[in-house]
């Protein structure tokens, strides 16, 4: 577990996995969904690990209270996009891991589900200085315009699900405005499908979005 200073308060509190040897490596800053830092989090970033990156997964839930961080994070996500603490709380995570000896601090990206996807593609408009994001079933930011500045993205979006409509939009907007995008909408597949722990889990889906994940990643970080 390491702690990530934050500009006020409390600081966060992250799990971080990276690969044997001295690196430096690229980075991954992984961004949890409702249920917070847990097994399935800490997992992935064990899988990142091992596949070469150093990757920190940050607890948003750590910085105060609970209920107080929930409403923090549905501001971020359904009154201020683009411009909130979250935002704010991120971008000092992904300095804290690019600071570090064993992280190449030039090539850092970011993951996240659910919210934490919907975290991911803001970071990816705001020039966070990450490279490349994959979002798993989020939000899209406000104005869509804003999707013009960001980095390269990885998107998985159940076709069951109500944001199977953001993933498409996202995919046409990208289109129009000429960002290197990989977008898929997964056949029968529900929210959470990743999730090896919970009931939706599609282990079709989960495989090839983890896949194409990592295919885009190696392109672009």
């Amino acid at each position: 577990m390491l702690t990530v200073p934050r500009s006020s308060g409390r600081p966060l509190q992250s799990y971080f996995a990276a690969p044997s040897g001295p690196g430096p490596h690229p980075g991954v800053v992984v961004i949890h969904e409702i249920y917070g830092l847990n097994d399935n989090i800490r997992e992935i970033a064990d899988r990142f690990a091992a596949e070469g990156y150093a990757a920190l997964a940050v607890d948003l839930f750590s910085s105060a209270a609970r209920p107080i961080c929930m409403a923090r994070i549905m501001n971020g996500m359904l009154i201020r996009p683009l411009k909130n603490g979250v935002v704010r709380d991120l971008r000092s995570a992904l300095d804290c891991l690019g600071a570090r000896p064993d992280v190449d601090g030039a090539r850092i990206g970011a993951i996240g589900f659910c919210m934490g996807g919907t975290y991911a593609l803001q970071l990816a408009c705001v020039g966070a200085g990450i490279k490349v994001a994959s979002l798993f079933y989020g939000m899209n930011p406000r104005p869509m315009e804003a999707v013009a500045r960001a980095c390269p993205l990885v998107g998985s979006y159940p076709e069951k699900d109500f944001t199977a409509g953001a993933g498409r939009k996202l995919d046409a907007a990208l289109d129009g405005y000429g960002v290197a995008h990989d977008v898929k909408v997964y056949p029968g597949a529900r929210h959470s499908f990743f999730n090896d722990r919970g009931a939706a889990h599609d282990p079709e889906a989960a495989g090839d979005a983890w896949q194409r994940t990592l295919s885009f990643f190696r392109e672009h970080l």
